[in-house]
């Protein structure tokens, strides 16, 4: 498998069993896996040598797994690190929370080692990408897919992994309307079961990081979001 041969996982929680499924299972499908028992020692390890993928329990002594995403956010080393929550926290507004701070994806506590291993997958093809083509622009966006990383007037926009995908599939579709379902779907992937108002999150934070560029994506009441390109 040499994709996830080559992908290093992060393991950030503090049930020792737990650390030990996580790591049995996503070692048994190729990938290098570490872990870490408490938030704060969770964080040297991530701004030490950045994984490609985080996964992080929110209640972490020493430092608590919100605070630790804060803390990745904030760092351009490792804005753009893909993070998975793992936690028995599981409310919606728990959800919505890890989400608003800038989160890719939430399992919670218990879970199925099959769900996990997939969604790991899922996360990391969207976040690595397939192509490499040089980059593309979109409107008032240029798009360097190569790097994962937009730009609008010369100034990087600062995008979580799931925010680069959910805007670059609705501007590479201007004017087609989705429903929320639909890009749980396009852009989560595998079929994801979350619910619809994680989407509504991720357009809040794209809108709010676009700035003056907002209106590139449009709600339509009773339906979901499209694009709406520039005209001329």
């Amino acid at each position: 498998m040499p994709t996830t041969a080559r992908s290093t996982i992060l393991v950030v929680d503090d049930e020792p069993e737990i650390c030990e499924l996580v790591s049995y299972n996503l070692a048994r499908e190729g990938y290098r896996v570490l872990s870490e028992r408490d938030g704060e020692a969770g964080l040297e390890r991530v701004f030490q040598s950045p994984p490609d993928l985080l996964v992080l329990d929110l209640l972490l002594p020493r430092k608590s797994g919100l605070e630790v995403l804060r803390a990745i956010r904030a760092e351009a080393r490792t804005r753009s690190l893909p993070v998975l929550i793992l936690t028995a926290r599981g409310t919606e507004m728990d959800k919505l929370v890890g989400f608003e701070h800038g989160a890719d994806d939430y399992l919670t506590k218990p879970f199925s080692p099959k769900e996990l291993v997939a969604r790991v997958s899922a996360i990391l093809r969207r976040t690595r990408g397939e192509e490499r083509i040089a980059p593309t622009e979109i409107g008032p966006l240029r798009f360097d897919r190569e790097r994962h990383q937009v730009f609008m007037n010369d100034r990087e926009l600062h995008l979580t992994p799931t925010e680069y995908r959910l805007l670059e599939y609705l501007l590479e579709r201007p004017g087609r309307v989705f429903t929320r379902e639909q890009l749980l779907d396009k852009v989560w992937g595998l079929g994801y079961f979350g619910e619809t108002r994680t989407v509504d999150v991720h357009v809040r934070r794209l809108r709010a990081k676009l700035g003056r560029e907002a209106s590139l994506i449009r709600t339509v009441t009773g339906v979901g979001y499209a694009a709406e390109l520039p005209k001329g």
